[in-house]
């Protein structure tokens, strides 16, 4: 496979993309009706070396990252961090509509948000968990879009970089609190979600001859659900309270507790068909979710 096609700086990408040159070397705001068409020598890949985000409307484009494939057909949010790798496929004249902000890292260095930005998940999410974005949301964050760029435009003073990172960190928390409402607002996929999550753990647990059996790790679990660790972290918060890891936890505990009560098997042989290298790991687990080690629970069904 070909190595991505990177972009280390903004200019580099003003310059690639038929724009002209970026007014300030680690920050830009790019109304997407100025990028009118793909190139024809358009990389298979791309990687860049800052931050992206992107609302988008009305785009006759598709975006693929990892294996996923999304269509922007109507107002959507996507947040890339720095080193992801995504591809663009377009077959005529893009006709999208929207802003495009691009953040290197460098501009966030004494600042807040250098030390913010790594908490908002959602820079790690796939390209299908895209924020929808309602109308009314949608006027909200055109806004501050508009305001990004109004000071980005101005002559740039001593002000400036506090004032554009003041409202970037409102885009961002704007984008925390309307994906938390897009956990709620879509219960029955979400609900969909948990139901899958149930079948694939009871499928682990319940298949204890497997070799080389190993916990579940939650990579493994949102891969399973073809979602980002991050996405599936924050729907599962939304409608259990509970992460994934705990999930886990209290399925693998239902399973120790069966096995425990029905089987003769030793704290060894359970720890190593639940597939944990170390019994004592296990017993360290299970006492701290049931306040008693794997016997104690174990003699109350003697």
């Amino acid at each position: 496979m070909m190595q991505p096609h990177k972009f280390k700086t903004i200019s580099d990408y003003h310059q690639f993309r038929g724009l002209p040159k970026p007014e300030h070397p680690l920050v830009s705001v790019v109304d997407f009706e100025s990028i009118t068409y793909l190139r024809d020598d358009e990389p298979n890949r791309i990687v860049q070396d800052f931050y992206v985000v992107a609302l988008k409307k009305n785009v006759n484009c598709k975006m693929k990252y990892g294996q996923q494939e999304y269509d922007f057909d109507e107002g959507t949010m996507l947040f890339i961090s720095p080193g992801q790798v995504f591809s663009l496929e377009a077959s005529s004249q893009l006709t999208h509509t929207g802003w495009l902000l691009l953040v290197h890292p460098d501009f966030l260095w004494n600042t807040s948000l250098i030390k913010t930005i790594k908490r908002y998940e959602y820079f790690n999410y796939s390209v299908h968990e895209a924020l929808f974005l309602s109308e009314k949301e949608e006027i909200t964050i055109t806004t501050i879009f508009q305001n990004i760029a109004q000071e980005y435009h101005s002559t740039i003073d001593k002000f400036s970089q506090q004032i554009i990172i003041s409202q970037i960190e409102t885009l961002l928390n704007y984008a925390d609190r309307f994906y938390q409402r897009q956990f709620i607002t879509r219960q029955k996929a979400n609900s969909q979600i948990l139901d899958r999550l149930e079948e694939i753990l009871n499928a682990h647990f319940n298949n204890i001859s497997l070799p080389d059996r190993q916990l579940p790790s939650v990579q493994f679990v949102a891969e399973s659900l073809n979602l980002s660790p991050n996405y599936l972290n924050g729907v599962l918060k939304t409608l259990t309270g509970q992460s994934t890891q705990q999930h886990i936890h209290e399925r693998l505990i239902e399973k120790a507790k069966e096995i425990l009560s029905t089987t003769n098997l030793s704290v060894g042989e359970i720890a190593y068909e639940l597939g944990f290298e170390y019994p004592q790991s296990f017993s360290k687990l299970f006492k701290l979710k049931t306040n008693q080690t794997p016997l104690e629970f174990r003699s109350t069904f003697n």
